[in-house]
């Protein structure tokens, strides 16, 4: 069974962050939101609360080797993830090991440079946000929901969230996978 992590912070994006999570779990992956701080209980952007399955040094901890590292936009949320060091290496390792790298809305801009993550790939990111990224904006795609590059799979915002979950969906488990899942929760 292929696994993913998923990311949460204090004021990370709800949409970008449990739109992956539902997605994938309805594709048969095996999912572990996990919490960049301190606990498990975290407070959205749009103040909606959520409980992580674990905090990231748990996740450390444990050894899993997940197939997919998902990183959501919002702020503060992707700068608090920006600025944990362990969040960023996790990210890092994952990139190394051509492992699936994921993240959409800010994180592309703020957190992926950090990991060496869009060097060579094309990506994208919110709007404007790429501004933050001048190393890379050569390789930056606007105006697509998402950009799937080698190993790296980035998307534009929560209006977005559902085409770039269904891409890392379809890459995990395959396109037949991905259209039952686009078809059982009645995606347009």
């Amino acid at each position: 069974m292929k696994k993913a992590v998923i990311f949460i912070a204090d004021g990370s994006e709800e949409i970008e962050t449990l739109t992956p999570v539902d997605y994938l779990r309805r594709a048969g992956i095996d999912v572990t939101l996990v919490a960049v701080g301190e606990s498990r209980n975290v407070v959205c952007s749009r103040k909606v609360g959520v409980v992580a399955d674990m905090t990231l040094d748990e996740y450390l901890k444990s050894g899993e080797n997940p197939d997919a590292v998902v990183v959501p936009g919002g702020m503060p949320g992707t700068k608090n993830i920006a600025e944990s060091k362990p969040a960023v290496d996790f990210v890092k390792k994952m990139d190394g090991e051509g492992k699936l790298v994921c993240a959409i809305c800010a994180a592309p801009a703020l957190v992926l440079p950090k990991t060496g993550c869009l060097a060579g790939k094309k990506w994208t990111c919110y709007p404007s946000m790429e501004e933050a990224v001048p190393d890379f904006r050569e390789n930056h795609v606007s105006g697509k929901a998402f950009v799937h590059s080698g190993n790296l799979i980035t998307g534009r915002g929560p209006g977005a969230a559902e085409e770039f979950s269904m891409e890392i969906v379809k890459t995990l488990a395959g396109p037949d996978v991905a259209a039952k899942v686009k078809a059982d929760s009645v995606q347009r």
